[in-house]
């Protein structure tokens, strides 16, 4: 068989799985995912249909297995089975109680799946691998965080929480309609619509105090994600920033300053030129820049050159009394 006739098998079947795994699946996120054109998925698609696969849809719309369908237990390379195993670490760090149960007791039966080298792979690796989290990513009053907002989000229901808002001296009661979660500088978020504030609103999961399911249904449809996301990025004012620092120190600030609303660099000689353009009020992004500030200068604005002076001479003040303390 000719390495493209083995390819195509190999993408065939991978649609196969895929079409498993969902409802319905657009062709064009199939052609994105195995980067082939349109045309190439819906030949395969038809190839399936003639092998007897009952695939429903049509080209445009998306496709789907026939209801009851399913393939015997799927093996995984001992690659894959690999993954997992970092996967589960993952998942007993960053996610609550209750749901990081229901994927420790998926895992059992996935393990229960596995042949051979793949068992002893992971045998080897699962006490090998280690993730360490020292932040609380979720209140001890609610581990069932994740889960509520799943069923949430899932069932279109609203969630009723008690609420503390950083800028709140007492946490307030709300009832919001979860649109999705996502993980961002380390905590976890939910994007929902608030009928407190009759607006939409992201909450940090760590702040609720408490949370209950409801049987009351959504009162409206709501869009993606990503454009909730992106409106509320959109009306928060910008303050433009720039940071000049030694060029060997840029590698090791990389993965930190897209927090802060990185937009560019520049190359000049030895040194580097960044551009943020941020949301922050100096609180974080100050901190952050003390942290290589030895090496780096600030070119603007000045408000930001104030507020680094401002933690300077705290510093300085609190080492100051101090050494007072420890010399009398």
């Amino acid at each position: 068989m000719s390495s493209e006739n083995l390819n195509r098998f190999d993408r065939i079947v991978a649609i196969l799985i895929h079409l498993q795994s969902g409802r319905v699946i657009k062709a064009q996120d199939l052609a994105e995912r195995f980067h082939v054109s349109l045309r190439t998925i819906y030949r395969d698609i038809r190839s399936l249909e003639a092998s007897g696969v009952p695939i429903t849809g049509e080209a445009g719309i998306g496709y789907s297995l026939l209801e009851g369908y399913r393939l015997p237990p799927v093996m995984f390379t001992r690659e894959e089975a690999g993954s997992f195993v970092a996967a589960e670490k993952l998942m007993q760090k960053f996610s609550d109680k209750t749901l990081g149960a229901y994927y420790e007791s998926a895992m059992y039966k996935v393990k229960s799946v596995l042949r051979g080298n793949a068992k002893d792979r992971v045998a080897a690796l699962e006490t090998q691998i280690w993730v360490n989290s020292d932040q609380d990513l979720f209140n001890k009053n609610t581990p069932d965080a994740l889960d509520v907002l799943f069923d949430s989000i899932a069932e279109k229901m609203q969630v009723s929480l008690q609420y503390q808002s950083p800028t709140a001296e007492v946490p307030t009661s709300r009832t919001i309609e979860p649109i999705g979660l996502f993980n961002e500088n380390n905590f976890w978020y939910v994007m929902a619509f608030c009928h407190l504030r009759k607006d939409y609103r992201q909450f940090r999961i760590d702040r609720m105090l408490h949370i209950k399911r409801t049987h009351t249904p959504f009162t409206k449809e709501h869009g993606n994600l990503e454009d909730y996301r992106k409106t509320e990025e959109d009306k928060a004012p910008k303050t433009k920033v720039v940071i000049r620092m030694q060029k060997e120190i840029v590698k090791h600030i990389a993965n930190g300053r897209k927090y802060f609303g990185f937009v560019s660099e520049k190359a000049t000689g030895d040194q580097v030129e960044m551009t943020f353009m941020t949301c922050d009020q100096y609180e974080g992004l100050a901190r952050w820049y003390l942290m290589f500030a030895d090496s780096a200068e600030i070119i603007e604005p000045e408000s930001l050159k104030d507020r680094v002076r401002r933690l300077l001479e705290k510093a300085t003040s609190n080492l100051a009394a101090k050494e007072v303390l420890l010399s009398t």
